[in-house]
């Protein structure tokens, strides 16, 4: 094979965010020449905003009631997208595809027992022995069945029985990082020959108490009003949740071209790491992995997907990374659009790159008073994602020539 053969192209989208299902409102957004307007829900969950699930006929890529009733809607988000992007890429029948089709999945748990949860938390605060409160109530108050469900990787399990995909199967947990690892890992067996054709990404649910009390307990999330990403600052400042369902059909180019696929963009580079973040550590960290990824992009040919969290300090220092590496080339803050979505982080910021590449779109500002506008599209996208503990990534895609 030359090395053009194992070239890895993106040719599925499967999307699902609070704008929409599917591709056509999302390249809606990238090619708007307006402000794009966040959809968010400040009530359900009240003080703290979410970007909600849309509304789904899960039907549509999830036929049998009995498979949809034995998800929770974090798995059926997942679910749903892997049948667009199948969809997308031509593959959904194609019965001998998907039989040796490679699965990779980031995600996290699922939905926990809040009833549970709140019996416990109630109950140690009556008493001093809470090591055997917690075991008593374990024992006597989990279902068996409700711990099962939230195993990680019934979402790839799920995508195999309603999909048929049934290649090798990989889930990836561990927060964004999840989801770069996950990339990362399809990038480098279909590089090196290992794989010709692989499903990667994931689902994040917003609309969960268990979720946000994750995060809230370090005071990591927004109250109050939806503010821009950008524009987060002290107290204020912090992540904004968003349900999401992202996945991707990568191929090496020999697969893609022996088919005739459409192919939305090529993944030139990826890489990702991570460790601690004093002292410049983090500056040197996301600067070699932008050395190293994304060689030939400039404020004339390029674009920045920025995933960060919205964390005023790490996007301030991520933006500093980026201003000196990649100096002129504009941002787009996607989290301030649809929400940070943890595991998926990353896999939306590839389908959002790779949509905007192949329509040719000069992306509007997501968020205008700090972000320059795009005067021509872009040929090349970057993509990073910066997890709100820890771990960093960052990629490079090209328009298809």
């Amino acid at each position: 094979m030359t090395k053009a053969d194992n070239d890895v192209v993106i040719t599925g989208v499967g999307i699902v965010t609070s704008l929409g299902v599917g591709k056509a409102p999302h390249v809606a957004v990238l090619t708007a020449k307006d402000t794009p307007v966040p959809v968010v829900d400040a009530e359900r969950l009240k003080p703290y905003p979410v970007h909600p699930l849309p509304e789904i006929d899960w039907s549509e890529q999830i036929p049998k009631r009995g498979d949809q009733r034995q998800m929770e809607n974090w798995q059926r988000t997942g679910v749903f997208a892997a049948g667009l992007a199948l969809a997308d890429a031509g593959l959904k029948d194609d019965a001998e595809a998907c039989g040796t089709m490679d699965m990779i999945v980031s995600a996290g748990g699922g939905e926990r027992d809040i009833n549970v949860d709140t019996l416990i938390a109630d109950e140690a605060l009556k008493r001093n022995d809470r090591e055997v409160l917690l075991n008593e109530k374990l024992t006597t108050e989990l279902r068996p069945t409700l711990f099962l469900a939230q195993l990680s990787n019934l979402l790839a399990g799920n995508i195999s029985i309603v999909h048929k995909v049934t290649g090798s199967s990989r889930t990836f947990m561990g927060e964004e990082g999840a989801g770069i690892s996950a990339v990362e890992t399809a990038f480098a067996r279909i590089k090196a020959g290992q794989s010709t054709h692989s499903l990667v990404g994931g689902a994040f649910v917003a609309e969960r108490a268990d979720a946000l009390l994750l995060v809230e307990s370090i005071r990591g999330l927004v109250a109050g009003d939806w503010t821009p990403l950008w524009s987060r600052e002290g107290e204020d400042g912090g992540m904004i949740y968003g349900s999401v369902g992202a996945l991707l059909v990568l191929e090496s180019r020999a697969h893609a071209n022996a088919r005739g696929a459409h192919i939305y963009a090529s993944l030139d580079g990826i890489e990702g790491d991570r460790g601690s973040r004093d002292e410049g550590k983090f500056e040197a960290r996301l600067g070699r992995l932008l050395d190293d990824t994304t060689a030939g992009v400039s404020a004339a040919n390029g674009v920045i997907f920025s995933g960060a969290t919205g964390f005023p300090s790490l996007s301030s220092r991520e933006l500093t990374v980026l201003g000196d590496k990649l100096p002129d080339v504009p941002v787009r803050g996607y989290g301030g659009l649809f929400g940070h979505s943890i595991e998926v982080q990353f896999p939306l910021g590839l389908a959002l790159a790779a949509l905007a590449l192949d329509e040719k779109a000069a992306v509007p500002a997501f968020d205008p008073d700090h972000e320059a506008l795009m005067t021509a599209p872009a040929t090349k996208a970057v993509v990073t994602t910066v997890g709100h503990v820890r771990g960093e990534g960052a990629a490079l895609l090209s328009a298809n020539a």
